[in-house]
C-alpha cells in the first residue's frame, strides 16, 4: 500500500493535512505521487504545483519535499505545502 501525507503550513503551524492511499499494484511510484498530490491540491483548493529539480531530488532521496510560493502559479494563503511518503 502506498500512502502520502500532505500538510499545509502557515506561520510554522499546521493548518491542514490529509493522507492519500493508493492500493493499485500496477501503478508506478511516480504516477502514485502525482495522483496523490493532485488529490491533495483539490482538497486544499490549490493549483497543482510545478515540480522543480530540487523537489524531485528531495522525494527521491528523502521521501518528502516542500512546495513554496515559487512552485505555484497562483498566490498562496499559506507558507508552504509539504508532502511525505509515509508507506510504500
Amino acid at each position: 500500500m502506498f500512502r502520502l501525507w500532505g500538510k499545509a503550513f502557515k506561520d510554522t503551524r499546521l493548518i491542514k493535512d490529509m493522507v492519500v492511499e493508493d492500493t493499485d499494484p500496477d501503478t508506478t511510484r511516480t504516477k502514485k505521487i502525482f495522483s496523490a498530490v493532485e488529490k491533495i491540491c483539490v482538497a486544499f483548493d490549490l493549483s497543482v504545483p510545478l515540480w522543480l529539480d530540487s523537489n524531485i531530488n528531495d522525494v527521491r532521496y528523502h521521501r518528502k519535499t516542500r512546495f513554496t510560493g515559487d512552485n505555484f502559479i497562483d498566490s498562496l494563503d499559506m507558507d508552504y505545502l509539504e508532502i511525505e511518503i509515509i508507506e510504500e
